[in-house]
């Protein structure tokens, strides 16, 4: 029955729909690190919360049957799920990353990983010839972020699956942005999702998480036998926030993807504004890929002023926006990705993919569209 719902009901829904013992429709919080034995080689199931617990179960088994596929695991973080995925590979391997990535994923590859003998090349992930042309002898992944941050370029998920497909290698893609609400790229292709779960998923800007989902067993049992020896693994109570926070992932997608539309529209058309990217614009080159393989555009816009000093005017100026990192929330967020979410990407990288002195990322929330257009406006205008 579960593969039959809608993905609105299934957000709603979750695995279990609620708890089978004691009727509880909250799933239940089982704050306890380890778990009695019945009997000599016998056990209930759990035995030690690192290796599993009921909640995150409950939480893992949610997400996967939301991307459509059999196996989810949840990490303390995003970048602890991006490091599960990282321990598959091997020193000599070579990975293709879109060059437009969320710093902290730069960083963990280029400041982490390279130490062990993982080395990453970051091209345009959106030029499918581009992709073909850099794989090498030692590649095994194609590593995506679709829309990326803060660029927003799109990739096509589905024919770079089948590229990956005919060489032999995997298909990584961070699905934080669009949610599984919006896009599948396991039914596209790919051989694993990640998701940071502190935005969307989450959605209240009040917990951490990271998942790994994939349909392949050999994978995944090497994904959970990390986690397990490594831990990392998400806590009970943030696996139970998470849970009441997927809930509304339908709702608040569906608000936050229609204030975002308007509220790109409105900003294509203000003086102080030279550059606007956000997929769901006609003019933006990924719009019409999105259309094919994704039933939304996401809540992610980013914008350049027109001079630095109006970027960090606007910084200082806004009253409703809410100037801090992250996205993903019931709040809107604007940040500085210069300093903030890309401070650690090379000065000559940043500048070439247009993350510039006069860029501004903004994570659209629930608020009145009206409301937030207003906020900006003054904002740019200097007003206080």
């Amino acid at each position: 029955m579960k593969n039959e719902l809608k993905m609105d009901t299934l957000c709603v829904r979750g695995f279990s729909y609620f708890e089978e013992r004691t009727g509880s429709i909250s799933f239940p919080i089982y704050q306890s690190a380890t778990f009695r034995h019945p009997a000599l080689g016998k056990s209930t199931g759990y035995d030690y919360s690192r290796q599993q617990n009921p909640t995150r179960e409950e939480v893992e088994k949610t997400i996967a049957l939301m991307e459509k596929c059999r196996f989810g695991y949840g990490f303390a973080t995003g970048m602890a799920a991006i490091a599960a995925v990282l321990s598959l590979f091997r020193p000599g391997d070579h990975i293709l990353a879109t060059d437009d990535l969320y710093g902290g994923t730069v960083r963990i590859f280029d400041s982490i990983y390279s130490n062990y003998g993982i080395n990453c090349t970051y091209i345009d992930t959106g030029d499918l010839d581009l992709i073909e042309e850099s794989i090498l002898p030692n590649t095994k992944a194609i590593y995506v972020e679709s829309p990326s941050n803060p660029m927003m370029k799109v990739s096509d998920i589905q024919k770079i699956a089948e590229l990956a497909k005919q060489k032999n290698i995997l298909l990584i893609v961070d699905n934080t942005f669009l949610t599984p609400y919006f896009m599948n790229p396991i039914a596209l292709g790919a051989d694993i999702v990640i998701h940071s779960g502190t935005k969307y998923l989450g959605g209240h800007n009040d917990t951490l998480s990271g998942f790994v989902v994939t349909d392949s067993e050999d994978l995944s049992g090497k994904i959970q036998f990390y986690q397990k020896a490594v831990g990392g693994g998400l806590s009970p109570f943030d696996s139970w926030l998470v849970l009441r926070g997927m809930k509304t992932l339908a709702l608040r997608m569906d608000r936050i993807e229609n204030t975002a539309s308007f509220l790109a529209g409105r900003l294509k058309n203000n003086p102080f504004i030279t550059k606007v990217y956000y997929a769901g614009l006609p003019e933006h080159k990924g719009n019409e890929i999105l259309k094919k393989q994704a039933g939304g555009f996401g809540g992610m816009i980013s914008f350049e002023t027109d001079t630095e000093e109006r970027a960090i005017s606007t910084l200082a100026n806004v009253k409703l926006i809410l100037f801090a990192e992250s996205l993903g929330g019931t709040e809107s967020l604007i940040t500085y990705p210069l300093v903030q979410t890309h401070a650690d990407v090379p000065p000559e990288k940043r500048e070439r993919l247009g993350i510039n002195n006069r860029l501004l990322r903004l994570s659209v929330g629930i608020e009145n569209e009206m409301d937030l257009a207003l906020d900006l406006e003054q904002a740019l205008e200097g007003k206080s």
